[in-house]
């Protein structure tokens, strides 16, 4: 018994822990576009362009982006580094060793954050959503930026130039004795090269394809997952008639 209240103790803590690293910050629900392949492609574009300065995704290959519509001249035209063939992985154009020097550590690699994200305050999508669009000026931090939804950020606004510079407003809202603040909208402090909503569509895309990247196969299984339901609800009924034919003389 002991054991399994440490135990439970224990998970309470990781899980506590994880909330607060997060900062309970409400996350904005993410457009589904995984099936949508000019988004995803879209999305793409901008992963390479933005992302993968920085950010490898080790465990996917360039020709794997053909399922979303593209053709490898299409690949090796818009999407590869001078040096990258087509069948390689999307690794990161900074080495190792700057990375670790410039932050300090080497930025994770993003094949698999879509699901590694997902917690109790909504999806991985979710999470990655709002957190590229949360991004606010704090001169007091290394990087100049902060982040609403992951407090202290190490990672610099690397899209600052399509959304712009903004302004969190907060307001002061008390609860059970307790004064909390509460996001209430954004001041545009500079505007960058897209409207805020060209921004978000543009962020829908880039978080539709990191949900693709993830798990490419993902709207196979579901479409798989329909025609098997179907298929048992059609063989219950034959079942259960059969049963009631077999069945029917007995008494």
């Amino acid at each position: 018994m002991k054991r399994i209240i440490t135990a439970l103790s224990l998970v309470l803590a990781l899980v506590g822990g994880a909330q607060a690293a997060g900062g309970g910050f409400p996350l904005d629900k993410a457009p589904n576009r995984t099936n949508d392949m000019a988004a995803l492609q879209n999305g793409a574009k901008l992963f390479v362009n933005y992302c993968l300065s920085c950010h490898s995704a080790a465990f996917m290959r360039y020709n794997r982006l053909t399922d979303i519509g593209l053709t490898e001249k299409q690949i090796k035209e818009n999407l590869l580094f001078t040096t990258d063939r087509v069948g390689d992985t999307m690794k990161a154009a900074i080495s190792p060793k700057d990375a670790k020097e410039w932050f300090g550590v080497n930025p994770p690699d993003l094949t698999l954050v879509a699901r590694s994200r997902a917690s109790g305050m909504g999806s991985g999508p979710d999470y990655l959503y709002t957190y590229l669009r949360t991004y606010y000026r704090d001169e007091t931090k290394p990087t100049g930026w902060n982040n609403l939804v992951f407090a202290n950020v190490g990672m610099p606004h690397v899209l600052w130039e399509l959304q712009g510079e903004r302004k969190p407003l907060f307001e002061t809202v008390s609860s059970h004795g307790q004064d909390t603040q509460r996001l209430v909208g954004w001041e545009q402090v500079k505007p960058g090269t897209m409207s805020p909503a060209e921004y978000d569509n543009a962020m829908g895309d880039l978080v539709a394809f990191m949900q693709w990247m993830a798990e490419p196969g993902q709207n196979s299984r579901v479409q798989l997952g329909v025609w098997v339901l179907l298929f048992l609800a059609g063989f219950t009924v034959i079942a259960w008639r059969l049963n009631a034919a077999y069945w029917k003389d007995i008494k």
